[in-house]
């Protein structure tokens, strides 16, 4: 039987359509993200995951549908209002976005100085809070040509976290990252939604592994949200798409294993 979603969504994706010349990029999106969970948006390559992700930070608009944050449909909002909105995501960008020309104190200290009126004291009281969220202290003046590809990681999320958003965005978090470093960079994820309790999105190629992290694992396919299920029961669902899916990206031995261990 199929497990019911439980608690209030955050986030609404409805019947999201968007082209791009003779393109049909998203064919109509249906996904709600639960409040306080976190979703992992799956897919082969150009499915569309990343244009998901956009529709939801209100970077692009959909051709027909709504994208609704708290009930809001952000693409029918004064401009003021989506700005306050956006106040309340973080995002961690593929290649964690640095700027290379900034320390990493000032990098994780921008969210702040724009859009607050701490004092310096203040926020150097932040910035030091999160930075030792992340385990890396001591890194204050290094810049991010200084550091390894973990802890450039680690400083994106510090900075994505900095304003203690509520809904927090992953664009293929462990891309480039080998899988010891892939396996810290989760630990820190779970440790800081556990702490801070916020809404995780998180788009991975990173299978099976990101199901460890997920409440609920959504299959993009051709355009639109295949299912949403908890990780158990996307990777022993009989519909033929996921079956499919599950079986490319992790192989018939392991749908096999967990048949057996569940």
């Amino acid at each position: 039987m199929k497990a019911k979603i439980t608690g209030n969504p955050i986030v609404q994706l409805v019947d999201v359509h968007k082209s791009y010349g003779p393109h049909h990029i998203l064919k109509g999106v249906n996904l709600d993200i639960m409040e306080g969970k976190t979703t992992v948006i799956v897919g082969g390559s150009g499915q569309g995951k990343s244009q998901v992700l956009k529709h939801v930070l209100g970077l692009t608009q959909p051709d027909r549908g709504k994208v609704l944050v708290n009930g809001q449909d952000i693409n029918r909002i004064k401009k003021k209002d989506l700005k306050k909105i956006r106040t309340e995501f973080g995002v961690l960008f593929q290649n964690s976005a640095l700027f290379d020309s900034m320390n990493v104190f000032d990098n994780v200290a921008l969210p702040l100085r724009e859009r607050t009126s701490h004092s310096e004291k203040e926020i150097r009281e932040l910035v030091e809070e999160k930075l030792a969220m992340m385990d890396v202290s001591g890194s204050n003046d290094k810049f991010p040509a200084q550091i390894s590809g973990g802890m450039k990681k680690r400083v994106g999320l510090a900075r994505a976290l900095v304003l203690n958003p509520k809904i927090v965005f992953f664009d293929e978090p462990t891309t480039g990252l080998d899988v010891k470093k892939s396996n810290e960079i989760y630990r820190v994820f779970y440790k800081t939604q556990t702490q801070l309790g916020y809404t995780a999105v998180i788009v991975s190629h990173d299978v099976p592994k990101i199901f460890k992290l997920a409440d609920y694992v959504a299959l993009l396919n051709n355009g639109i949200v295949q299912d949403c299920l908890t990780p158990e029961e996307f990777q022993l669902s009989n519909d033929p798409i996921i079956k499919q899916y599950v079986e490319t990206a992790m192989g018939p031995l392991y749908s096999s294993e967990m048949e057996d261990e569940l």
